[in-house]
């Protein structure tokens, strides 16, 4: 049974494809699968977090498009997936309809004013609170991308639990709503956070920079901004379905990265100030260019020599 979870969570969540003998998963199966969700979204979270940083650095591509083709790097292993339910949650509950109407709406496979607005805003911030993360230095962006995502597939595990109906009789929310028990995200919530925290306390103990304070609270922060989305939908539409569960991945993911991007940036260390006989003897342009900070000691030093 928890690896049949597995594959089923590996499989709705990504795109790789591990199919499980038995055709129709049964509640249990899909419980399991869905406390797996934080298992499978550290997984997404490695992985497009090692394409920032490889288009940053080694390639020189500079924070923001580092920031985009992570970002697209994770909506392509999930299908675009959660995207899609996000775009169609806020064509359902943009309407303004009553809920049977409001989820015919979220059916059609065509997406309206509200879900291109709420997707286009979505993936506009995503970009820039990792770009500024990634640009504070430090190993913030990595660190703010994981938990990112681990946050938002976590928002699934506290949806699913018991208490929480599904809106329809038959899709995905009626295989998974209610099936978790509430101690398993407790417990997950709990190992998350303070996860976020010995990674902040272990990084700044070995290389003296701090990771960003703003990491643990991001966790939190996405956990309640899912929710509240949660509680929204469940009130208008009577309980939770697939692009529910969707929109509170991607508002969940969405919400930690820029709480996580919040805080003080690590500035790069500069040349203190030279003696007097070095700037006495240095070019005057060498000089400029030091005063400016474009030049170490080292350069004036050796053309003085």
């Amino acid at each position: 049974m928890r690896w049949s979870g597995l594959r089923l969570s590996v499989t709705l969540l990504t795109v790789i494809p591990l199919r499980d003998p038995v055709t129709e998963p049964s509640r249990p199966t899909a419980a399991a699968a869905m406390a797996w969700a934080p298992g499978v979204g550290l997984l997404l979270g490695v992985i497009a977090a090692a394409v920032l940083v490889v288009a940053d650095h080694p390639l020189g591509a500079g924070p923001l498009t580092a920031a985009a083709l992570a970002v697209a790097a994770l909506a392509l292993l999930t299908r675009g997936l959660h995207l899609d339910g996000l775009a169609d949650l806020a064509d359902g509950l943009g309407s303004g309809k009553p809920a049977p109407v409001a989820l015919d709406i979220m059916r059609r496979s065509d997406i309206g004013p509200f879900g291109i607005v709420t997707l286009v805003l979505t993936l506009l911030i995503q970009v820039a609170a990792l770009a500024q993360a990634e640009t504070a230095g430090s190993g913030r962006g990595p660190a703010a991308l994981i938990a990112a995502v681990v946050t938002g597939r976590l928002a699934l595990t506290w949806a699913c639990r018991r208490g929480v109906a599904a809106a329809r009789r038959e899709g995905l929310g009626a295989l998974v709503a209610g099936t978790v028990r509430p101690v398993i995200p407790i417990t997950l919530t709990l190992a998350t956070v303070t996860a976020a925290v010995a990674a902040v306390a272990v990084f700044t103990t070995a290389t003296g920079e701090p990771l960003g304070w703003t990491l643990p609270v991001a966790v939190v922060a996405g956990l309640a901004a899912a929710f509240v989305m949660q509680r929204r939908s469940v009130r208008r539409l009577g309980g939770i379905t697939g692009d529910v569960l969707g929109a509170l991945a991607e508002v969940a993911t969405t919400v930690t990265l820029v709480v996580a991007a919040m805080g003080p940036r690590v500035l790069p260390r500069r040349a203190g100030p030279l003696p007097p006989e070095a700037v006495a003897d240095a070019p005057s342009d060498n000089l400029r260019r030091h005063v400016d900070g474009t030049l170490p000691v080292q350069a004036l030093e050796e053309r003085r020599v």
